[in-house]
């Protein structure tokens, strides 16, 4: 044996103490095969390129950095020099030294490619699994159902997440969809990872939109959020437009186009998350459907506007009973939908109303009357008041009003 099994031993134990007392198996039989390549003059067989291939793997899988492996087979090759026969026997034969030292080099050139094509190999597995662990964590807890929830919170503590208090969930769609580890993705997640001390946040996408799911122990704590993501967003312009060209940026801007965001109310546990998902979509929605100005839509804000659509069959019930008649107007219903907008925004006002819409008292005066002769409802009358209302909002959360339909001719019109 041209080196002892004992000191074999003592090399691979002070090589794992060089690398961070690293597992020394993960040598395997380098140092035996690496005397044996020298010895013979050789490189370093397929068999033995194929265990530091799988060393690699197994070093990968186990958390280990890959400059920790390198060292752990760098350190036994060097400290295994002095050992070798020929080096031994350098007095003797001094070019053998040379052809052991080129033997040496060629082995850990063959080694460490190995070693390093293995973990990484490993790594891309190791990352893609987790990348597809953390997806399906994130649909489960998005999906909301008692029977999802099931072990959630236990699978949530792998994201930095405890479910066992209130969480919120922000939404935002943007003119450019997110996607999962993008660079925009990421200006994001350090904007709200950064903004809470105790890290208890998940940044993810979903369908294109980022979703951040947040601790929410109270109202700061959604405000904080909120704050953070609007400040690594673009300054939404007067039309909704993103402002990119306004001011000096002191931090970077995730350059996502227009954008728009929904926050859910807290709710507890991992079913709560689901449901607070659920609501910050359901805001978004209504704040398209709304017209809404502001690029926060918050779920908190818009009890009412739930409330009157959650029974959408009766709510067009009341448009086409309220509304629907205006279509007979000339020039349609459009004028006087507005002339309504435009006089309850007023507070009943009806000059100030005239102003806002550029007509003359007499003139908005005229379209109210109109109002009241074809709905049967003056805006005037407080009775007739909450009624429109609550019409002209059910047209803009359903869409526009249809004018009834044409009745057919009769079979004794003399014209049919």
């Amino acid at each position: 044996m041209p080196v002892p099994p004992a000191t074999l031993r003592a090399i691979a134990a002070a090589a794992a103490a060089d690398a961070g007392d690293l597992d020394e198996s993960l040598l395997g039989d380098f140092p035996e095969a690496l005397v044996a390549a020298a010895v013979a003059g050789d490189r370093l067989p397929r068999a033995a390129l194929r265990r530091c291939d799988r060393s690699g793997r197994r070093a990968a899988e186990s958390g280990v950095a890959l400059r920790a492996l390198l060292d752990l087979h760098l350190s036994a090759a060097w400290r295994l020099w002095a050992h070798l026969p020929a080096v031994r026997d350098a007095a003797a034969d001094p070019a053998g030294v040379v052809r052991a030292g080129e033997m040496m080099l060629r082995a850990m050139d063959d080694a460490v490619a190995a070693l390093t094509e293995g973990y990484q190999l490993a790594r891309r597995e190791v990352i893609a699994a987790q990348a597809a662990a953390r997806r399906t964590f994130v649909e489960d807890l998005l999906l909301g159902g008692a029977q999802a929830a099931a072990g959630l919170a236990e699978r949530a503590a792998t994201f930095g997440l405890n479910l066992a208090g209130p969480h919120a969930v922000a939404v935002v769609r943007a003119e450019r969809p997110f996607v999962e580890s993008s660079p925009l993705t990421s200006v994001l997640e350090r904007s709200v990872l950064g903004s809470k001390a105790d890290a208890d946040a998940l940044v993810a996408t979903k369908d294109g939109a980022l979703v951040v799911v947040f601790a929410a122990p109270d109202r700061a704590a959604i405000d904080q959020v909120v704050r953070a993501l609007t400040g690594a967003l673009p300054t939404p312009g007067p039309a909704g437009e993103a402002d990119g060209a306004a001011g000096v940026r002191l931090r970077r801007i995730a350059d996502v186009g227009p954008w728009r965001m929904g926050v859910g109310q807290a709710q507890q546990g991992p079913v709560g998350v689901g449901q607070s998902y659920a609501q910050a979509v359901e805001a978004l929605e209504l704040g398209r459907r709304l017209g809404a100005a502001d690029a926060v839509v918050d779920a908190a804000d818009l009890l009412l506007y739930r409330v009157l659509i959650r029974d959408e069959s009766a709510m067009r019930d009341l448009v086409a009973a309220v509304l629907a008649p205006l279509s007979a107007a000339r020039g349609g219903s459009g004028p006087l939908l507005e002339t309504l907008e435009a006089y309850f925004a007023a507070g009943g006002n009806a000059t100030e109303a005239a102003r806002s819409l550029h007509l003359s008292v007499r003139a908005l005066t005229y379209r109210l009357a109109k109002i009241t002769a074809l709905t049967g409802r003056d805006p005037a009358d407080a009775r007739h008041r909450l009624e429109l209302q609550t019409a002209l909002i059910g047209a803009r959360l359903l869409g526009p009003v249809e004018p009834p339909a044409p009745a057919g001719p009769s079979p004794i019109d003399p014209r049919s």
